[in-house]
C-alpha cells in the first residue's frame, strides 16, 4: 500500500500553524488523496494519550477505513511494550523505531539482548518491528544486528536519504538492506549552494525532483511484489511565513502520491 506519515503533515500538525491539525484530520487529508495507510510516526502527543482518547483516534481511523502503522523512536523493553500495548488499540501490525530513543544511546550487544528479548512479544502479537537506516549507525551494523537477532519479526524501514549524513551512498544502502526491508519511507533529497558558495545545504525536494532514484528502490527492494506498505515523508524546510509553508507541504504531499501512483 502507499500511505502517507506524520512527517508529510510536519507543519501542519506543528505549533508554528496558526490552527495546528489534529490527528482525526490528518487521518482525513489522509483519506481524501485516496489513501488507505497513515503512519503516526514520532508523534509526540500519541504517547501522552489515555485509554480513552487512544480509542478514540483509532475509532476515526477505523471510521476512515484506514490501516495505521506507528512509529517511535527506542528499543528500551518499557518502551517497547508499551508501543506494542498501542499498536494492539489500533490493529497495528507494523511498528517502526530506531536504536537510539530521546534518553538511550545502548550499545550493539544492549541493542541485541534487548531486542532478542522483546521480540518473542511482537511474534505472538503478529506485529513486525522495522528499524530505520540513519545517520546514527552504520547501515552495515544496523544489518548485523538485524540478522544476529534472528526474528521473522524484525527487519529494517528502509529510508536511504538518512545515510548520506555519515557519508554512505544511499543507493548503496538500498542494496545493502534490500533482503531485510520490511518498510519504506518515501521522500526526495538533494544539495543546494549556500550563498556565497560556502558549502551546501542537504534538504528534502518535490518527490521526483531531487538526487533519489526511486526507480532503483523499486527494482531492488521490489516492495509492491513483497507486500512492503511504502510511505509518504517530506523534509521540507519552513517556507518563511504559515501559508506558504502549508500550502507547499500539501502540493509536495500530492506530488509524492501522483509520483508513486506514476509507477504502478
Amino acid at each position: 500500500m502507499f500511505g502517507l506519515g506524520t512527517y508529510a503533515f510536519f507543519w501542519q500538525l506543528s505549533d508554528r500553524n496558526p490552527r495546528p491539525m489534529t490527528l482525526p484530520e490528518a487521518f482525513q487529508a489522509t483519506r481524501d488523496l485516496g489513501i488507505g495507510l497513515h503512519q503516526i510516526c514520532d508523534y509526540a502527543p500519541l504517547e501522552g494519550m489515555d485509554d480513552a482518547e487512544l480509542a478514540d483516534a483509532a475509532a476515526a481511523a477505523q471510521d476512515l477505513d484506514l490501516v495505521i502503522e506507528l512509529g517511535t523512536k527506542g528499543i528500551e523493553p518499557g518502551h517497547l511494550t508499551r508501543f506494542l500495548e498501542i499498536a494492539a488499540v489500533f490493529d497495528a501490525t507494523l511498528i517502526r523505531s530506531m536504536i537510539y530513543g530521546p534518553d538511550s544511546r545502548p550499545t550493539l550487544e544492549q541493542a541485541r539482548q534487548w531486542l532478542t528479548g522483546a521480540m518473542p512479544a511482537f511474534e505472538a502479537a503478529g506485529v513486525t518491528l522495522a528499524l530505520e537506516t540513519y545517520e546514527q549507525l552504520p547501515t552495515v551494523d544496523l544489518i548485523a544486528l538485524v540478522e544476529q537477532v534472528g526474528s521473522e519479526n524484525l527487519g529494517i524501514c528502509l529510508d536511504p536519504g538518512n545515510v548520506v549524513a555519515r557519508l554512505e551512498n544511499p543507493q548503496a544502502c538500498v542494496e545493502q538492506v534490500a533482503d531485510l526491508t520490511r518498510a519504506v519511507h518515501v521522500k526526495d533529497y538533494a544539495f543546494a549552494r549556500q550563498p556565497g558558495w560556502v558549502g551546501f545545504t542537504y534538504s528534502g525536494a518535490p518527490m521526483g525532483e531531487g538526487l533519489h532514484d526511486y526507480p532503483h528502490l523499486l527494482r531492488t527492494v521490489r516492495p509492491r511484489e513483497r507486500g512492503i506498505n511504502e510511505v509518504v515523508e517530506h523534509w521540507l524546510p519552513w517556507q518563511d511565513d504559515p501559508e506558504t509553508t502549508l500550502r507547499t507541504e500539501r502540493e509536495w504531499t500530492r506530488a509524492a502520491v501522483d509520483y508513486l501512483r506514476s509507477t504502478t
